[in-house]
């Protein structure tokens, strides 16, 4: 009788490296992120080839439900960078430079 490894078995070893790999190769969680304040949070992608960046900004929505309401989360994002104009005083563009992790 020949035992060996089938072909099920590798399957699973296999995609469970790969699973490995794709997490261990993660950024951290934190990575270019700063969370509490007026947001919830507020993450900036990878810095462009002409300097910009996308922001995304987490903040709470308020909406009304008959006699109760809650709070959803929404999400925001805005091109930021040189050449970009904001608003004094505006939460989206605070800081006005790249989130680095």
């Amino acid at each position: 009788m020949k035992l060996g490894i089938g072909g099920p078995a590798v399957l699973l070893m296999s995609s469970g490296l790969m699973a490995a790999g794709l997490l261990s190769a993660a950024p951290p969680a934190s990575a270019g992120c700063q969370y509490g304040g007026p947001v919830i949070s507020k993450c900036d992608g990878p810095v462009q080839p002409d300097g910009t960046w996308q922001r995304c900004v987490g903040v709470y929505q308020y909406v009304p439900n008959g006699f109760s309401s809650h709070l959803q989360p929404v999400k925001q994002c805005n091109q930021m960078g040189p050449g970009q104009q904001y608003a004094p005083g505006d939460n989206f563009a605070d800081p006005l430079t790249h989130i680095d992790g």
